[in-house]
């Protein structure tokens, strides 16, 4: 009965999470192709040289309390109230560190225009603070249906607004104003739906036993991203901005991809494997099982992604975009192992080893910034960079595989066996998705239609012959969902 409590509890969350992402994705895909078309790669980019600091000030405030409250067996109200204040306090006090370090970022980049906007975005730190731990209470009690329901909805007020602005000339400001405003609607929908209300009894005792574990997921989430974006501040830097906009362009339909995924998987993952940490054999066929869902689902998506991305520029964003059509197909390549990665880091969190997954994370970023380093000394393209970061990534696996044998005796074997009969069939069926629509040719639109259709029968003829257990559950689930509906 505990067994299949977990599996219900698991496949109604990640259907949840697919809900949340899928709509969420679609959302940001349409307001993304309509301000493609209303704005150029330089303004695009001018943002994009802001990301990594807005988002350094965010897992400063949140300092891995997150991942620390749901790791807690139990848990007291003294707990959530300490770290709201200290998230409050260290938000606030993030933003003026950043409001006055603004003159240096825009003479950093040579940009006067980023002074005002970066005092405008760093807003969404202070604002990001305030949802904090009513997030963590969403998370921790798996209330999948009520995160799902804010993102969407923020999505939705955030876009029309930041479309309209757009619309009316107000070029980066109206991207700069459609973040803010996500973050504020995402943030009064958690106060809503969480029952938890902080007091005015500020006591930060309860926050020693979190912090050995959250410093250093705190310290991981900087490392993660400065990883993430490196490639911005580097390109902001040495080449232009209408480059860091390509690249972000890229970037956001290769995340759009995989954070569908990595989305609803991190709804779930880290509490599931928190509840059955205890029972090593249990844990291995839970953590594989998933694994095998996200292999499922990951490399037929972004390898199709990455087929059809010169259609989807073209027809989406226009010719002024296609600075970013390579970037996009070398990052949506990579982009089908970052669910996986994602899985095994919510293995090690979930292990309390927040220190290893610290480590793991810190070397990864060091190899990469020495990489992108060196090919600027030898003054390479930006592709070489792209193609060097992806490779780093998908080599990364293989040491996070390391952990997971150490923790739940997952082998090289098992992996394998878990990932090639997917990636194999998705790498098969997209290039006879490619030489079809070669052979028929055809109009663009023709092109990509023919491409999906072709590479979608053949991955599902091929799942079906093999006869993937995995897809025979997705599909019974549905059915099953379907039928208790009616």
């Amino acid at each position: 009965m505990p067994e299949q409590s977990l599996k219900e509890k698991t496949a109604k969350g990640l259907l949840w999470g697919a809900i949340n992402n899928g709509v969420q994705q679609i959302l940001v895909l349409a307001f993304g192709i309509i301000l493609g078309r209303l704005l150029s790669p330089s303004e695009y980019g001018m943002v994009g040289m802001l990301t990594i600091f807005t988002l350094i000030g965010n897992s400063l405030q949140e300092s891995g309390f997150r991942a620390a409250l749901v790791n807690l067996k139990e848990i007291r109200h003294e707990d959530y109230n300490a770290v709201f204040w200290c998230s409050t306090f260290i938000g606030i006090a993030a933003y003026l560190i950043l409001f006055f370090c603004a003159p240096l970022i825009a003479r950093f980049y040579g940009e006067p225009e980023l002074l005002p906007l970066s005092r405008y975005c760093f807003l969404a730190i202070p604002i990001a603070s305030l949802g904090t731990v009513q997030g963590a209470y969403l998370f921790r009690n798996l209330k999948v249906r009520q995160q799902a329901i804010s993102g969407i909805l923020a999505h939705i007020i955030s876009g029309c607004l930041g479309v309209t602005l757009a619309f009316y000339g107000f070029s980066y400001w109206g991207i700069a104003t459609q973040s803010l405003t996500y973050l504020i609607v995402v943030t009064l929908c958690s106060w809503h739906f969480s029952s938890w209300r902080p007091t005015l009894h500020i006591d930060f005792s309860p926050l020693k036993p979190l912090f050995s574990f959250s410093s250093k997921i705190l310290i991981t989430n900087i490392a993660n991203q400065i990883n993430n974006n490196i490639l911005s501040v580097v390109l902001g830097k040495f080449f232009t901005s209408q480059s860091v906009g390509n690249y972000n362009q890229a970037n956001k339909w290769n995340a759009t991809g995989h954070q569908f995924i990595t989305g609803m998987l991190n709804s779930v993952a880290q509490p599931i494997l928190v509840k059955v940490r205890d029972d090593q054999e249990r844990e291995l066929r839970v953590f594989r099982k998933i694994l095998r869902f996200v292999a499922f689902i990951a490399f037929p998506a972004m390898f199709g992604l990455s087929t059809v991305t010169r259609e989807l520029i073209l027809i989406t964003v226009g010719e002024k975009w296609t600075g970013s059509i390579s970037l996009m197909q070398l990052l949506c390549i990579g982009g089908a192992f970052i669910p996986i990665s994602t899985l095994f880091s919510n293995l090690i969190i979930s292990q309390g080893k927040s220190n290893i997954y610290m480590w793991n994370i810190i070397s990864q970023v060091v190899l990469q910034l020495i990489t992108v380093l060196c090919i600027i000394m030898m003054k390479g393209s930006i592709q070489t960079m792209v193609i060097v970061y992806v490779c780093i990534n998908i080599i990364w696996l293989f040491v996070w595989r390391t952990y997971a044998h150490r923790f739940i005796g997952l082998k090289f074997r098992m992996l394998m066996s878990d990932l090639l009969p997917f990636m194999l069939p998705a790498i098969i069926a997209c290039c006879i998705g490619g030489i079809a629509a070669s052979l028929i040719g055809g109009h663009i639109i023709v092109t990509f239609i023919i491409k999906i259709l072709v590479a979608a029968i053949c991955y599902m003829g091929i799942m079906k012959l093999s006869n993937a257990e995995i897809m025979h559950e997705c599909i019974n689930y549905l059915l099953k969902k379907k039928y208790h509906e009616r």
